[in-house]
């Protein structure tokens, strides 16, 4: 029904209902409402089924969206899902938080920018509706293979990895050092971007596949952990998507003021019990975010819905150079937060606790080999008031070869585990790795490819060795 497509010249673009922002500061629900069925159609109609689909040409995962985009047109919902789910693990959850305007809606040939077709909403409405109708089901496997695999971290990379592998017939064992599985998506990211039920339904989905749950395990040495060469004995194969949890330090005077916070522990809090909350709670603060990523809007937006007095963004570049999704500046703007753009900082004044950020004045300086503008230091400097400072510059990874007592894990410059041409493997035969463990900070969207990805390439290594009686040394496990 190709006459039903290219309805850009009759349809507008129109988004979800977004609660309004008076309503959303209240609260942590998810701030869009899904699509109804009218509008979801009107919308998938929009698109021009171009002859090269940038959509699909730039989503990490290469989804084929003109196609289900057409299927949901044409109403045949549960065969837009079967498509969908090919070539995504998690759909629900990258129809939510996926950052589509620098993706695929941003590369979308009809205006491109926000009046593109709607495809992450779309995304979302087939999913949902597939959870609804009960179409979406627990892969489970034809046949038992009789090898078992071992995954570090339930994270997005870690979890795509998992539901591979086990519908390809292993016995997966998940080892997650927190309470519940899913990484960021379950402790990271606020319940107004992803409701944590939405994570906890796929967990669910998971163990109903067969997938074995190791929770509250710690893996190195310490007390109560399992070495990993242990894990290397226990399985054929291990993958390691620990992801990158440690902050990246501000280097300036009195960063060690009470109320000088690290963005991912203050996340967490904010979404744990109310006695944890409360030892760091912006409530009635005047709080300064430093960062200009999706980490710091996160944390912006959970400071309005504690409560606190005012709450501003200072970042060293402006906001056409900013790395967070524009969507989610735009959010922060109409929940009321500020933006202090090219700013850094370069001290934190205060007796005993913060009272001040001092930031030094930037200018933009020549474009890199990217195309993004680098910054120079001005002689200004001005200070802004804080009762709070939340520092939400990044993550690097943790030095896994000392933690874990494994110092022939080969690491990069960059502290991120290294990865050979073989794919996923590591320096460790039979140790496979992906995530932001070997890419550094990313989206989940890339976490969930590397997941796919290094399954496949565990499958081919075991079946490689196999089949080879007398396997060369390192070949194997």
């Amino acid at each position: 029904m190709a006459e039903q497509m290219l309805q850009f010249v009759k349809w507008s673009q129109k988004r979800p209902t977004k609660r309004s922002a008076a309503e959303r500061r209240r609260d942590f629900r998810e701030i869009y409402e899904g699509f109804r069925s009218d509008a979801a159609r009107e919308q998938a109609s929009r698109c021009s089924q171009c002859g090269i689909p940038y959509c699909t040409v730039h989503c990490p995962l290469g989804n084929i969206i003109p196609e289900w985009l057409r299927l949901a047109t044409e109403g045949r919902l549960q065969e837009a899902y079967a498509l969908s789910s090919q070539t995504n693990s998690f759909p629900e959850i990258c129809g939510r938080i996926c950052p589509q305007d620098r993706l695929c809606e941003g590369n979308c040939v009809i205006q491109p920018g926000f009046k593109s077709v709607t495809i992450g909403a779309v995304e979302r409405y087939i999913t949902e509706t597939a959870f609804e109708e009960g179409w979406v089901q627990p892969r489970t496997p034809r046949h038992e293979i009789g090898q078992s695999i071992g995954i570090v971290g339930s994270g997005p990379a870690g979890l795509a990895c998992a539901e591979r592998l086990r519908a390809a017939g292993y016995e997966v064992h998940v080892y997650e050092r927190q309470e519940k599985p899913g990484g960021l998506l379950m402790y990271g990211i606020p319940g107004f971007k992803l409701d944590k039920s939405v994570v906890e339904r796929r967990w669910k989905l998971l163990e109903a596949q067969g997938i074995i749950f190791h929770l509250g395990q710690a893996i190195g040495h310490g007390e109560g952990a399992i070495a990993l060469e242990t894990l290397r004995q226990q399985h054929d194969a291990v993958f390691l998507a620990t992801g990158v949890y440690r902050a990246r330090q501000v280097k300036a005077p009195g960063v060690g003021l009470a109320n000088v916070v690290e963005a991912l522990p203050y996340l967490k809090a904010s979404q744990s019990d109310e006695a944890t909350t409360e030892s760091l709670t912006a409530r009635g603060e005047r709080v300064v975010v430093l960062g200009g990523g999706d980490t710091a809007m996160d944390c912006m937006r959970t400071a309005i819905r504690q409560g606190a007095a005012d709450v501003v963004c200072a970042y060293r570049r402006d906001r056409d150079n900013m790395p967070g999704s524009r969507q989610e500046v735009l959010n922060a703007e109409e929940e009321g937060a500020r933006f202090e753009w090219m700013l850094t900082p370069e001290a934190f004044l205060g007796d005993g606790q913060v009272e001040a950020v001092r930031l030094r004045e930037m200018r933009l300086g020549a474009a890199d080999e990217t195309g993004r503008r680098a910054v120079e230091p001005t002689e200004q400097v001005r200070d802004l008031k804080a009762d709070m400072v939340i520092c939400a510059l990044g993550f690097e990874a943790e030095p896994l070869p000392t933690l874990w007592a494994e110092p022939d894990l080969a690491v990069t410059s960059w502290g991120t585990l290294a990865v050979g041409e073989r794919g996923y493997e590591t320096s460790l035969p039979g140790v496979f790795a992906g995530g932001d463990i070997v890419r550094g900070a990313s989206l989940v969207v890339w976490a969930i490819r590397d997941g796919r990805g290094a399954a496949d390439a565990i499958m081919k290594h075991l079946s490689a060795c196999s089949v080879s009686e007398e396997p060369s040394v390192g070949e194997c496990a």
